[in-house]
């Protein structure tokens, strides 16, 4: 609850009329009705604290492989996610919505990221090979499982880009050719991020699905097509990438959860 999208999530829950239970290893003030000091790591302790909640979102996660050693970035990612489903689902709750990430597939963190066609959606296989990538694509697999084994439950997993306040801010990481171009000039505003995530929790689907989300359009001074064939010779384009058009596909998200990048 105290990290970037976590603390929009609970002012736009708050704002919303929710009551919400902050969950973080820091105490947090603000609005929320009580903050509840909770290391994912301690599954009874997170069952305790989701008892009487009807939905989780679930964010606490290393952000990138650099956060640590690579068997703890692994580990701490992969526990974290199973005890807040798990736990959610033993407290009585049916209603989840997890951070995943685009590189869940891989993109950023590989050492030479593969893209079989653009834009990308969520049918794409993962190529992920680092340590945080491999722990976002196996908490969606522990989704479907969950999924599976409890039919009545909704989980979503959202597909993350790098969180920024506005894009201007994006534009910031064009010092580094090479970052945009492994996760393909995307950005995500985290006004819009937060968005996702109570929508996650409200959407009337059940079982679970990945969504990006990710902003429409790309970073980049340049149209889309010309950085496709500049930096991805060879990939085939499933519809044109007209303009700026991003090389993510989030008309699911549209679709299933009703978001919308840009809305305001």
């Amino acid at each position: 609850a105290v990290g970037r999208v976590g603390s929009a999530v609970v002012d736009l829950a708050e704002g919303e009329g929710h009551d919400v239970v902050a969950i973080d290893r820091t105490a947090r003030g603000g609005r929320s009705d009580r903050v509840v000091n909770v290391d994912l790591n301690d599954y009874p302790a997170v069952v305790d604290a989701f008892t009487g909640c009807d939905a989780v979102i679930h964010l606490a996660a290393f952000s990138g492989p650099e956060s640590a050693e690579d068997h703890i970035v692994h580990d701490n990612n992969v526990v974290a996610s199973y005890h807040a489903m798990r736990g959610a689902i033993q407290a009585g709750v049916t209603r989840i919505c997890q951070a995943s990430s685009i590189n869940a597939i891989g993109g950023r963190f590989s050492r030479d990221p593969r893209y079989d066609y653009f834009p990308v959606d969520e049918d794409h296989p993962t190529y992920a090979e680092d340590p945080y990538s491999l722990s976002k694509w196996v908490c969606e697999q522990q989704a479907d499982a969950l999924a599976r084994r409890f039919e009545s439950v909704s989980i979503a997993s959202l597909r993350l880009h790098g969180i920024v306040d506005e894009r201007a801010d994006a534009t910031a990481w064009r010092a580094s050719e090479d970052i945009v171009r492994r996760q393909l000039w995307g950005y995500t505003l985290r006004s819009a991020a937060a968005r996702a995530f109570l929508l996650g929790v409200t959407a009337p689907f059940v079982g679970h699905e990945a969504f990006y989300v990710v902003a429409p359009e790309t970073m980049a001074d340049r149209p889309s097509e010309p950085l496709a064939d500049e930096h991805y010779p060879g990939v085939p384009l499933r519809h044109p990438l007209e303009g700026n058009a991003g090389f993510f596909d989030t008309s699911k998200a549209a679709a299933i959860l009703g978001w919308s990048h840009d809305e305001t």
